[in-house]
């Protein structure tokens, strides 16, 4: 793989990957399609408990990883088997380029692997003199044309048929048809010589059954049979993070992999190989066989507590199927060997910092992977993680730096807000947006209109509107987070507005400020848990029975991201649980705690639409609450197509890859507008303003509000 020296060039790259048109628009097919047969696939299945139970079985069977690896070999062995460990890429290729010069083989054939592809084990023994043949047929394509593969199911998809004729065309000497079905009998007629001419056979193995010493694979086009039993050696090469305990433990992966991957409820072949079996070509009449085990930073992840989960992937592919990022730039920009949210990961613990460094901050925090992971293995997290600790051992860019002391500062970020306030005055519109970028310099930061720091932050209004209410049925505490406190102060009135009509009492706490998830999304761990420690001071002592707040992403990381942060904390752990447990986002209060009715509106009818912030719909899970709440104040509901697709904002990551954010954008607004809304509602004041800022930029007439604000301009007043 090709190593970036820079994030610019790394940006440069992904910006050529964006300008291919049959790439993006293969990926959006198969993204749209992977969906909806995936849902199909688990149709009849409980996913959730069944993600559940293979996290389960993973983490028992690291919890004994050492006597499995004996009993895996112990059995193996006696069933004929020779076991070889390697503790990296370069001894497992040694080791298997050994074995086939002791063989006496030159002619390879061999299946998918992708811990192959971790060892570049292909390039290792084409050095040694063997010839080497992949005839999994998207491996195939790819060996031709010189090429890794783009996803770890599909290698080719990034190619289309037409690119494979002409492939195809240069192999045979003659003009191919391109054709699909005439494409395959092409393979099929050039791959049959090489199986019947393979002296060692080399497979992957999606799983190691320690009970029997068996090896599982699963594929969809049978080569790794032809693989397994027509040469006379066969070598299997997996990580020790393969190892199950049962063949039961391996079905019931089985029954996840096949319906993550592909959206099929079951592939083609799985192909099981236990010992060494009869072969009249080898002497002695039984083939010879090998396991090389392999742990290549393995075991570095199994003694990290936090990193231990990555031993849960089943390697499906399934986080780069719902990657934004990945939809847009494919696997090799999204990745090094492993792609997706996964590849990300495991570049930092197999192919180095080096690698890894880049691609870790094209991750824009959206969930979806998390969400979908055959594992439950929480990957946006893990992603975050590896990007501190590159950033602490390497030192925090000038930007991050900049941030971070100013975060840490309360008093500091609100004055330098409210200074901005006057500093913008000269590129300030009276409608409320920026004439022009104040940093005209950054062209490709121009797909958006920005907007101006209001007049009077929320802070300050809040004391001239702080509303005294009798006989509350609820206590708040209202957190606005910076944006809704000093860009967008009218949703937070909105919200007082409503509250105040449902017998709601609130308290703003004063010494409150920014979330922090700006700061970490840079990377800056320590200043994230300073600015968390901050907030969590604020509400103590007040005594409040929810902590509201309109930004779904705010809620999300105060929830969720804030007891990772202070978890070396103990004396904070009542405090930290209680507020925890109190955050509730806007549409869920409303929704379920106000439980309003059509009485408490006055609906107008208008067309309207929803983009579900990614932190609404996977951070916190709420999907039918916005949706209800809308037709329950009169207005007419229009589901936009993948309304739960990212609209690009990701905080920080819209200034760091304007390009990607950009066409992410244009992807949601075009959606939006097919709807024909005349309103675009949304939970997030960040996607407020990507979206409201895209569609000024289109001159469109479609209006981009907070859902507490159509809920409050449609209330029916109460007298006071």
């Amino acid at each position: 793989m090709p190593e970036t020296k820079s994030l610019k060039t790394y940006r440069k790259e992904c910006q050529e990957s964006l300008d291919n048109e049959y790439l993006r628009s293969a990926l959006d097919k198969f993204a749209v399609a992977y969906r909806v047969g995936r849902d199909k696939a688990f149709s009849e299945i409980d996913v959730d408990q069944l993600v559940s139970e293979v996290a389960e079985m993973k983490d028992e069977t690291l919890k004994s990883l050492d006597r499995y690896l004996e009993q895996f070999t112990r059995k193996a062995e006696e069933a004929g088997v020779v076991v070889h460990y390697a503790k990296d890429a370069e001894e497992a290729n040694k080791i298997i380029n050994e074995i086939g010069k002791h063989a006496g083989c030159r002619k390879v054939i061999k299946t998918k692997s992708m811990t192959a592809e971790e060892t570049h084990l292909s390039h290792a023994m084409v050095a040694e003199g063997f010839e080497v043949t992949e005839t999994d047929l998207g491996e195939w394509i790819i060996q031709l044309r010189h090429e890794p593969p783009s996803h770890m199911v599909m290698p080719a998809i990034h190619l289309s048929r037409y690119h494979v004729r002409d492939l195809f065309s240069e192999v045979t000497g003659q003009q191919e048809d391109e054709e699909i079905e005439k494409l395959v009998k092409v393979a099929r007629h050039q791959m049959r010589r090489k199986f019947v001419e393979g002296e060692l056979g080399i497979t992957g193995a999606n799983f190691g059954v320690a009970e029997t010493g068996s090896i599982g694979i699963v594929t969809n086009e049978g080569n790794a049979r032809l693989v397994t039993s027509l040469p006379r050696v066969h070598v299997a090469l997996l990580g020790i993070d393969k190892l199950v305990p049962t063949i039961g433990d391996a079905l019931s992966q089985v029954k996840v992999l096949t319906r993550n991957a592909t959206a099929q409820p079951i592939t083609s072949y799985v192909t099981w190989v236990t010992g060494a079996n009869e072969c009249g070509a080898s002497e002695g009449e039984r083939k010879e066989v090998h396991y090389v085990l392999l742990d290549n930073g393995r075991r570095e992840m199994v003694a990290d507590p936090l990193f231990s989960q990555v031993f849960r992937c089943v390697r499906c592919g399934a986080c780069a199927n719902v990657c934004p990022v990945y939809r847009l730039v494919g696997g090799h920009k999204m990745g090094h060997v492993y792609i997706g949210a996964i590849g990300l990961i495991l570049t930092y613990f197999f192919h180095g910092e080096e690698n890894a460094k880049h691609l870790v901050q094209n991750c824009i925090n959206c969930e979806a992977c998390k969400d979908i992971c055959a594992g439950g293995i929480d990957l946006p997290r893990l992603i975050k993680e590896i990007h501190a600790r590159i950033q602490d051992k390497d030192g925090q860019p000038l930007p991050s730096l900049l941030l971070g002391k100013i975060m840490r500062n309360r008093k500091l970020f609100h004055t330098l807000l409210r200074t901005a306030k006057w500093a913008q005055k000269p590129v300030k519109g009276e409608d409320g947006f920026m004439r022009h970028l104040p940093m005209m310099f950054f062209k490709e930061h121009d797909f958006k209109a920005l907007p101006a720091i209001a007049e009077k932050p929320f802070r300050d209004v809040w004391l001239e509107i702080k509303p005294r209410v009798e006989n509350p049925k609820y206590r708040v505490g209202l957190f606005s987070g910076c944006v809704q406190d000093f860009v967008y102060p009218e949703q937070m009135i909105a919200a007082v507005e409503l509250f105040q009509d449902h017998d709601v009492a609130m308290v703003f706490p004063m010494e409150q400020s920014c979330c922090g998830l700006p700061v970490q999304m840079m990377g800056d761990k320590k200043v994230s848990k300073d600015v968390a420690l901050q907030n969590l001071k604020a509400f103590v002592g007040e005594e409040v029975d929810y902590i509201v707040t309109l930004c779904a992403s705010c809620a999300s990381h105060l929830k969720h991201t804030y007891p990772v942060l202070l978890d070396d904390n103990p004396t904070l752990a009542e405090q930290l649980g209680d507020f925890c447990d109190k955050v509730i986002d806007l549409s869920s209060f409303v929704h379920d705690v106000l439980k309003v009715t059509p009485d408490d509106f006055d609906g107008d009818g208008k067309k309207v639409t929803f983009h579900a912030p990614c932190h609404l719909c996977r951070g916190l899970g709420v999907h039918d609450a916005p949706g209800n709440l809308m037709r329950t104040a009169g207005m007419d509901y229009i589901e936009a197509a993948e309304a739960e697709v990212c609209c690009g904002f990701g905080g920080t990551y819209s200034a760091k890859f304007p390009e990607l954010s950009a066409q992410l954008l244009d992807n949601k607004l075009n959606n939006v507008e097919d709807t024909g809304a005349d309103l675009l509602l949304t939970d997030c004041p960040g996607c407020i303003m990507q979206l409201r800022g895209g569609l000024k930029k289109r001159d469109s007439k479609t209006e981009v509000k907070h859902t507490i604000e159509a809920l409050a301009e449609r209330r029916k007043k109460k007298k006071r």
